[in-house]
């Protein structure tokens, strides 16, 4: 097994725990040299976010320098997994267990939109010794408190969550409540639409010791030879020649925003 780097580090008051979610090893390494205290590694940011090749995850773990933490999901859409699919989940986190990866990333609701308890808290027990945040997911509950209390019984140890609203920002107040309801049992770590201009105020407003942000940016594809007759898998003809990459330079910004 490769070396584990630890995740147990903090944000400390005025300065909180910065973790970028990147897509593919080229968004690992710019996150990595911008400066971020950990990496949520994905696949297809465009559809939220994918388990990513085994290929991708060695690559980033051997570069690594920061805890490198891997989302389980198999397919976009919602929550609600088949047997087949769940067992993916299972047999994915099994193996990074020996990948040195330092955690992974889950979530799964029953249809009335409650925590699967039975499949999180399995996961999570196959997951360890990694650590384990369930993803946004919580934001698709019916009741976040009920929620909250359903990832501690199974021993979750943060949940990623923008307030159940579409920015940090709208989700503000239940970001505040979820922290306080939290007590220490788990960590709150806050998302949505976070930027330079505004990570602080929910730092603030929340008191949140873990963010987490994509500054990503669409850039033009290299391309010479550009076939205007088609497009890949129904997307708008123009997608396949632009790129969705990680912004180093918004990266370092809104880190510098938010342990300023």
């Amino acid at each position: 097994m490769r070396g584990r780097i630890d995740t147990q580090t903090e944000g400390t008051m005025g300065a909180p725990l910065i973790e970028i979610c990147v897509e593919g090893i080229d968004g690992f390494l710019a996150a990595q040299e911008a400066g971020a205290d950990r990496v949520e590694l994905c696949a297809s940011l465009m559809e939220g976010g994918l388990t990513p090749s085994l290929a991708t995850i060695r690559a980033a773990v051997a570069a690594a320098r920061i805890p490198v933490h891997v989302i389980i999901r198999p397919r976009g859409g919602d929550f609600l997994y088949s047997d087949a699919e769940f067992d993916t989940m299972l047999a994915d986190v099994a193996a990074l267990r020996d990948e040195g990866v330092a955690g992974v990333v889950i979530g799964c609701l029953t249809p009335d939109g409650r925590i699967d308890e039975a499949r999180t808290g399995a996961l999570a027990q196959a997951a360890r010794p990694m650590s384990v945040t369930c993803h946004r997911a919580f934001d698709m509950t019916d009741d976040p408190r009920e929620a909250l209390e359903a990832l501690i019984r199974c021993g979750i140890d943060r949940v990623l969550t923008s307030g159940q609203r579409d920015t940090a920002i709208e989700g503000l107040a239940i970001l505040k409540q979820a922290n306080d309801q939290a007590g220490g049992r788990i960590v709150v770590m806050g998302c949505g639409a976070l930027d330079r201009h505004n990570i602080r105020e929910v730092r603030d407003g929340t008191g949140l010791q873990e963010l987490h942000f994509a500054a990503l940016a669409t850039v033009p594809s290299a391309m010479a030879f550009r076939n205007p007759h088609v497009g890949m898998g129904g997307t708008e003809k123009d997608r396949e020649y632009q790129l969705t990459v990680t912004d180093p330079d918004a990266v370092r910004a809104t880190i510098e925003a938010a342990k300023s």
